[in-house]
């Protein structure tokens, strides 16, 4: 299938203009995603409709808390990725391109969301935004059913295509790995910019959340996470930050880090951010409360999820509104 985005370079080459990166793909070559490739001229899309994970999961483990919790939705990973982060916790089809994948249409994958019950699809594991076009076309049959629309993603797409998903999506949690450029430059391959650009674009259009992975040595400074709340907050207070302790994966082999280390951040997001939630601690209360009364909304213990506080989507006990979408 061919490509959306792209344009026709010199000496046979092409320029995909899908994200910053804008990769000079020569004759037979691909961009760094992988999986957008030069064929004679032509960019092209060898991955298209090729998955590599279906899964049920619980819409807290994308994670999403203030976008109808409790519920499953199915989820679907690709390969390939516009970033190389050593620290990937899916590594093994967002580096690699040679895993076993299943074809599965839009069509059939709309059908299969109806059958699982589930109230939307998530497009996720992997980098969902360099598999655009099929991204686009799953969410726009997807809302003709009916269902929402989730993104998982490191928010790294230009303007152009990040605007015609953006009217197609209901909800997303993007990666905000760091606030330091240099360490998106050389660690990931990534620039902290584009990132800051697509959050701004998609505030107050979607249900947005974002999530920091705290690494020990890398991001983990209180002086970092101070910018990346105050960064939020000026977007929007009620953004949910999500603050995930790191564990080695793929080429990174720091120790875990600590519990304190993430608690202490999370203390100094507070201070701009009304919700800020710990992940990866184990097994552990991360509950919504109201702004107003401190009643809890929603209890979760993993993905155990009630809303004792909950009614008509507001706080039971004060009656402020709920930040929280589909209760």
């Amino acid at each position: 299938m061919k490509a959306s985005y792209w344009e026709i370079a010199q000496s046979g080459a092409v320029r995909c203009a899908l994200c910053p990166h804008a990769c000079l793909i020569p004759p037979g070559g691909h961009g760094r995603c992988r999986v957008r490739v030069n064929r004679g001229g032509v960019l092209e899309l060898p991955f298209h409709g090729r998955l590599s994970s279906i899964a049920v999961d619980p819409i807290e483990k994308k994670p999403l808390y203030h976008f109808h919790p409790g519920k499953n939705i199915l989820s679907v990973g690709f390969v390939g990725c516009s970033f190389r982060c050593p620290f990937c916790q899916n590594h093994r089809i967002s580096q690699d391109t040679g895993v076993p994948t299943r074809e599965v249409s839009t069509g059939e994958l709309v059908a299969m969301a109806e059958q699982e019950g589930s109230f939307g699809i998530a497009y996720t594991y992997s980098e969902p935004l360099v598999h655009l076009e099929y991204v686009l076309e799953a969410c726009r049959l997807a809302r003709a059913r009916g269902l929402k629309n989730v993104l998982v993603s490191n928010g790294f797409v230009n303007p152009q295509p990040a605007e015609e998903l953006l009217g197609l999506l209901d909800a997303a949690n993007i990666d905000l790995k760091s606030f330091n450029p240099e360490f998106y430059r050389q660690e990931i391959g990534g620039e902290l910019e584009q990132v800051k650009r697509f959050l701004t674009q998609a505030r107050g259009r979607i249900e947005l959340e974002v999530t920091t992975l705290v690494i020990p040595g890398r991001n983990d400074g209180p002086e970092e996470m101070e910018a990346i709340a105050a960064f939020l907050a000026a977007l929007d207070p009620a953004i949910p930050l999500h603050l995930s302790a790191y564990h080695p994966q793929y080429r990174y082999t720091l120790p875990p880090t600590p519990a304190a280390t993430v608690r202490r951040l999370a203390e100094v997001a507070r201070r701009y951010l009304r919700y800020v939630y710990l992940g990866n601690l184990g097994a552990q209360e991360s509950n919504t409360v109201c702004r107003e009364c401190a009643a809890v909304l929603v209890r979760r213990r993993g993905y155990q999820v009630s809303m004792p506080g909950l009614h008509d989507g507001r706080c039971a006990q004060c009656g402020t509104p709920a930040p929280i979408v589909g209760v």
